[in-house]
């Protein structure tokens, strides 16, 4: 009796180290092809985002008003700060924002440092482009 135990655990052995070579045998490769046009949008993309055309971004509104006073208000900010600015008309009022930040959090970091100068800034809600 003790010899078919030790003959059955022989052969169990066996088979399991037969299928687990088995199965280790089953190794492929992969190959990607991709048009060359998929780098040239990549790369266009990454520049439209660097640029602030694409995408949700964050700006500090500084001023509301009118023209002269927005040109003030633009001169006074360029000489303290270096965060890029632009005039933007909403009829009937200019409005003077700074900055293209891509997330809320540099907006805010932002924003504590030219409140000192602009204590009415604010951060309004983004809009979808």
């Amino acid at each position: 009796m003790k010899k078919i135990k030790l003959y059955q655990l022989a052969l169990y052995l066996f088979l399991m180290l037969f299928f687990v070579q088995k199965s280790q045998a089953q190794l492929g490769n992969v190959n990607i092809k991709q048009s060359e046009k998929i780098e040239t949008l990549m790369e266009v993309k990454k520049e439209l985002n660097e640029d602030g055309k694409i995408g949700d971004r964050y700006v500090i509104q500084l001023f509301y008003g009118d023209n002269g006073e927005a040109n003030d208000i633009l001169q006074k900010y360029r000489t303290s700060y270096n965060y890029p600015s632009r005039i933007t008309y909403e009829a009937p009022n200019y409005k003077v924002w700074i900055g293209n930040f891509r997330n809320r959090m540099e907006a805010d970091r932002a924003l504590l440092k030219i409140k000192e100068n602009f204590p009415s800034a604010f951060i309004p809600k983004p809009q979808r482009r």
